[in-house]
């Protein structure tokens, strides 16, 4: 047999050595001339925050002043008058007198004397629209209509008198009572009165002095009555030939409810 060199023989087994599997080959050395570092971010001390847009300008729009905010509600009976009809004093003006029979409370509710009314300001407190729904009392026997200024079971003074901005037998004649409240109707109401007449239909003071005299005014805006109604400072008093003085229903204000 023929021998093999060495050189040869050394060759042949190298060849068939197995490879050396990837996991243990070790890489190289990373070169650290040329390894890249990313910067950390820097911050600014003192620097104002990114700007943000806002939204007013897409929330805000005068257009919509005209549109129903705020919304009070009464529900009235013969039962928040505070008197008797048969108890009107003495010295009371003939305007405010009855003129044909009373009955007392309870025979009123008994006859179904009562009402709903709803006020709906607008936004920019410029109306107030009032609707008032009647039950039990005929419209040819109302002979007044307003919203006094007062808490419960107190005989206020007039702030609005409707019939300076409507006729009340016309509006009532089917049972619902409507009506749009402006400035000049309060003012109207204010100045109506003279004398003894005048001591019911004086108006509603804000409880605030006024620069020009130093003194509490008469509210005079529809943005004032909404303030009174607010601090639940104002009622409907509906008055009949037979329940002139007190008032046949009365029915104390209050934001309304939530449907």
């Amino acid at each position: 047999m023929r021998q093999l060199s060495l050189p040869v023989a050394l060759a042949l087994l190298s060849a068939c050595s197995p490879a050396t599997p990837p996991a243990e080959q070790s890489a190289a050395p990373a070169d650290p001339a040329k390894t890249t570092v990313a910067p950390a971010p820097v911050v600014a001390t003192g620097a104002a925050p990114p700007a943000t847009t806002s939204t007013a300008s897409t929330e805000l729009d005068p257009s919509r002043s005209h549109e129903t905010g705020m919304v009070f509600e009464a529900y009235l009976s013969p039962f928040q008058e505070p008197d008797e009809e048969a108890n009107t004093p003495a010295g009371t003006p003939k305007v405010f007198r009855s003129t044909t029979p009373s009955k007392t409370r309870v025979e009123r509710a008994a006859d179904g004397h009562g009402g709903h009314g709803r006020l709906r300001f607008s936004k920019d407190l410029s109306r107030v629209l009032i609707d008032v729904r009647i039950a039990g009392i005929k419209p040819e026997t109302i002979n007044m209509f307003h919203i006094h200024c007062g808490k419960p079971g107190i005989l206020g003074p007039i702030l609005v008198d409707f019939a300076v901005a409507t006729n009340l037998q016309e509006n009532l004649a089917d049972g619902l009572f409507s009506v749009e409240i402006q400035n000049e109707h309060i003012v109207g109401t204010t100045h109506q009165g003279h004398g003894a007449l005048g001591a019911f239909t004086q108006g509603c003071l804000i409880p605030s002095p006024t620069l020009l005299t130093g003194k509490p005014p008469k509210v005079s805006t529809v943005a004032g009555m909404a303030q009174l109604a607010r601090d639940g400072e104002l009622y409907f008093n509906l008055h009949t030939t037979g329940h002139t003085y007190f008032g046949d229903i009365r029915g104390q204000i209050h934001a309304a409810s939530a449907q």
